[in-house]
């Protein structure tokens, strides 16, 4: 088996190439997969994370592809010949500019479409004709309903992080992609694990495949140190800051479990002077793909992403990883962390470690199958203890000249004083105050005695009334006569 790629025998185009990216030695999933994908066989890969799976599919479809090479401006002569499905955007992106480099010798058109963005570049793009369409399964379905793509010409199907796209719910979709294939392809599915669902997939889509494993199901890197910090909520932004600092990280990614919290902690970082970016599923795709670019340009310090972030994304010499959120589901443990260490590189993963978090960290140790260590976290002196603006008031009760900014290296004393005097009032019992009702104002009028008038006067009203008869009240006004006008017989 042939360890080194100029043992392959590639052709010219794609070794120029290759050496060009600089190329030496292949990884055990390059090593294993590509010959078996030059033979024409259906094949079901698992391996770590990082270790070069876009390349063990890449290279070989390329030359198999090279005898459809041609020159021509035609579209009908470069049909869709390869398809590539991936779950998430940047890594759909990330495919595909790898793909162009590969065959940046030879005339095979490559695309990519995904969704977020404008169709009508990626529709312009199709209409000229590709080889090799790299897509995610939403978007390309929103093209195959606009006529945009045609796909029975495809003879090669790659399906990347297979288990991802499953968990986040394509499987309908990928379904509905796969029937407007022909039958008579090439199917390869890689996945970081190999679950029971994954399994499932190979056996109804894949034609006797070679199962290649190089590494046991959701191991994680051996190249990566980890630690576990057991610290509050409260604690875990001050000691992200000293670890940047203690270590000197020039680079990290920062992961949180929802996409709110992930906008917040970057806010929060950015003001406190660390050059951040964001990176979640509720920002557009152009704000998404900048920063991505800005992180890998090194621009960017600290990477705070959600798990759109933690599969597949390849970028190089990244020196750490934070799980500031412990992850729900214990599998993304194991990408989160493949984002360092990458292709034989040494790299940190640490986990900050809430009360609230036994249970999730439970799961990663049945997952990894080894028993976790939380360790104490030993915050420097700088540690802000209480409330800034409760320290302040203390610095300047204490009398202290000075900046009050300043307040943070006070003495712990000074800075507990104010609130113990506070529980000290609160403790003291109050006095008993008497509360009456104010006196209402009295009309002298009313405090005078009755006396009865001089002379009986009969009330006005009475003085005009009429006499009243025995049988008509004097309020009552009798009936007037009138002349009739029929005479009744």
């Amino acid at each position: 088996m042939p360890t080194s790629f100029s043992n392959l025998s590639l052709a010219e185009p794609l070794a120029r190439a290759v050496a060009e990216m600089g190329y030496e030695s292949m990884t055990p999933i390059q090593a294993q997969a590509i010959p078996v994908v030059l033979a024409g066989r259906d094949v079901m890969g698992a391996a770590q994370t990082g270790t070069g799976k876009t390349a063990a599919f890449a290279l070989p479809l390329l030359q198999r592809m090279l005898k459809h090479e041609n020159a021509s401006t035609s579209p009908a002569r470069h049909p869709v010949r390869a398809l590539v499905l991936l779950p998430t955007r940047e890594l759909a992106d990330q495919v595909a500019q790898q793909v162009k480099l590969y065959g940046k010798y030879t005339n095979l058109r490559s695309a990519v479409v995904f969704g977020g963005i404008d169709m009508k570049p990626q529709t312009l793009e199709l209409k000229k004709g590709v080889e090799v369409l790299v897509a995610t399964p939403g978007r390309l379905l929103d093209h195959i309903e606009a006529k945009n793509a045609v796909l029975n010409q495809v003879e090669y199907v790659v399906l990347d992080e297979a288990d991802r796209m499953l968990d986040i719910g394509f499987l309908p979709d990928l379904q509905r992609i796969l029937s407007f294939l022909p039958k008579q392809r090439i199917t390869l599915l890689f996945s970081a694990t190999f679950s029971p669902e994954i399994k499932r997939l190979a056996s109804s889509y894949l034609q006797d495949p070679v199962t290649i494993e190089v590494a046991r199901p959701n191991q994680e890197a051996s190249t990566v140190e980890q630690h576990f910090y057991s610290v509050s909520d409260d604690e875990k932004r001050h000691a992200l800051k000293q670890i940047v600092r203690q270590r000197g990280l020039k680079q990290a990614f920062v992961f949180v479990n929802s996409k709110l919290g992930c906008a917040r902690l970057a806010r929060s970082l950015e003001r406190e002077g660390m050059n951040t970016t964001a990176l979640h599923g509720d920002k557009s795709q152009d704000e998404r793909l900048k920063a991505l670019a800005a992180f890998k340009a090194g621009e960017v310090d600290l990477l705070v992403a959600t798990d759109v972030a933690a599969r597949g994304l390849d970028i190089k010499d990244v020196p750490a990883v934070f799980n500031f959120d412990v992850p729900f589901n214990a599998e993304d443990y194991v990408h989160r962390i493949g984002r360092t260490g990458r292709a034989g590189q040494s790299g940190l993963a640490v986990t900050f470690v809430s009360p609230s978090d036994t249970r999730l960290v439970g799961d990663i140790e049945k997952l990894l199958k080894r028993k976790i260590e939380l360790e104490a976290m030993e915050f420097e002196e700088d540690k802000p203890r209480g409330r800034i603006n409760d320290g302040r008031r203390a610095w300047r009760e204490a009398g202290e000249v000075g900046d009050p900014r300043d307040v943070l290296d006070a003495p712990r004393e000074a800075l507990d004083a104010p609130r113990e005097r506070e529980r000290e009032r609160e403790r003291a019992p109050r006095p008993q105050r008497e509360y009456r009702a104010a006196a209402a104002p009295r009309d002298p009028f009313f405090d005078q005695p009755y006396e009865a008038p001089a002379s009986e006067t009969p009330p006005a009203w009475e003085a005009g009334a009429k006499p009243a008869t025995s049988r008509v009240s004097a309020n009552i006004k009798t009936k007037r006569k009138v002349a009739a006008l029929f005479k009744s017989e």
